[in-house]
């Protein structure tokens, strides 16, 4: 974070007191919240119409919408926040379908007895990811509930992109034969959140890798058209993403344990903990499934882009009908990367 970034006025903030009930009651109380932090920050031509519902522009293409809520521990966490989370978690779940995001909604859920700085503090990141990403937060809804009923706040966003006439991006594309690439190194987010929950000192700080990743489809899509799949690898990390696609295309998938990059950091802060780097979630990541022969020409567009400077190719899709996950472990061995059993990091998304 520099020295001019906006977030950092926060840290002065003249707004006092908690969330009480009459904050979400309709009154002037719920007026005065909206006006002196939603609007105040997250400010622009949609909201200013002060409507109940956004009027939006016209679109040439298909639209694509998503939705998603942030429940997340802590609040504040190396490398982000809640706030910014919101924004690009939603961002990346329209972008995986290929599509160009346009626009956002926030709906927050407050617990009673919240600080209101630290709302504000929440509020001017989400503004400051929206306009860094360029995609508005143009409507939005605020509740509270009775201390004791929520977890100090919870973020829903739903965001609506247009994908352009031609593009299909979807996790029944992939097929035997096709190349498996990720962006960069696995379970940075995961990490950054279980270290500051359990107030664990590492020698390297761990931060959230949480960013959007339009930018980065869109110069993807420019290189490679065809891309057959792209997701994002969050919530039960690696694992969980790769058989969900294999599922989804009726596909097995080899990866290779050497091939996936991992940060040693990270490594060594999984292993001291007793986890597996590829259960771990990841918020600004990808993965993206092309053709053998288009695999080398976009790790190398990959490659070419700030947010993708690690990427590698680490496996490929085969023909298996029980549509397992494999991995050639650095051994020489084979084992089953399975769905991940019970709950490894709670509260991370």
């Amino acid at each position: 974070m520099s020295a001019n970034d906006p977030r950092l006025a926060v840290t002065t903030s003249s707004v006092r007191g908690v969330v009480d009930m009459t904050h979400g009651a309709g009154g002037r109380a719920m007026a005065k919240l909206i006006r002196d932090i939603f609007q105040r920050h997250l400010a622009n031509e949609f909201l200013a119409q002060g409507n109940d519902a956004a009027l939006l522009g016209t679109v040439c293409g298909r639209l694509v919408m998503a939705t998603d809520a942030h429940v997340i521990s802590p609040l504040f966490f190396p490398g982000g926040d809640i706030g910014a989370l919101a924004v690009h978690g939603t961002i990346n779940d329209v972008a995986m379908m290929g599509a160009r995001p346009l626009w956002l909604s926030a709906s927050f859920i407050l617990e009673e007895g919240f600080p209101l700085a630290e709302l504000e503090r929440i509020v001017v990141s989400m503004a400051f990811a929206a306009r860094e990403a360029g995609v508005p937060v143009v409507t939005g809804d605020t509740k509270v509930v009775e201390k004791g009923k929520g977890d100090g706040v919870f973020i829903s966003t739903t965001g609506v992109g247009v994908l352009a006439n031609g593009t299909y991006v979807s996790g029944s594309n992939a097929r035997p034969g096709d190349a498996i690439l990720v962006s960069g190194s696995m379970g940075d987010h995961g990490v950054a959140i279980l270290s500051k929950r359990e107030h664990l000192d590492f020698e390297t700080e761990i931060t959230s890798d949480s960013q959007p990743l339009h930018d980065l489809v869109a110069a993807m899509l420019a290189t490679i058209p065809g891309i057959l799949v792209l997701r994002d690898p969050t919530r039960g990390g690696l694992s969980a993403t790769l058989n969900e696609i294999a599922q989804q295309s009726n596909v097995g998938m080899v990866i290779r344990e050497a091939a996936v990059p991992v940060k040693p950091e990270v490594a060594a802060a999984c292993e001291l903990l007793g986890l597996d780097p590829l259960n771990v979630a990841n918020e600004g990541k990808l993965i993206a499934i092309c053709t053998a022969q288009d695999a080398e020409t976009l790790l190398a567009a990959i490659r070419t882009h700030p947010k993708g400077q690690d990427a590698a190719i680490i496996g490929e899709v085969v023909a298996d009908q029980h549509t397992l996950v494999r991995m050639k472990t650095r051994l020489g061995g084979m084992r089953v990367v399975d769905w991940i059993a019970g709950e490894q990091l709670p509260r991370i998304c």
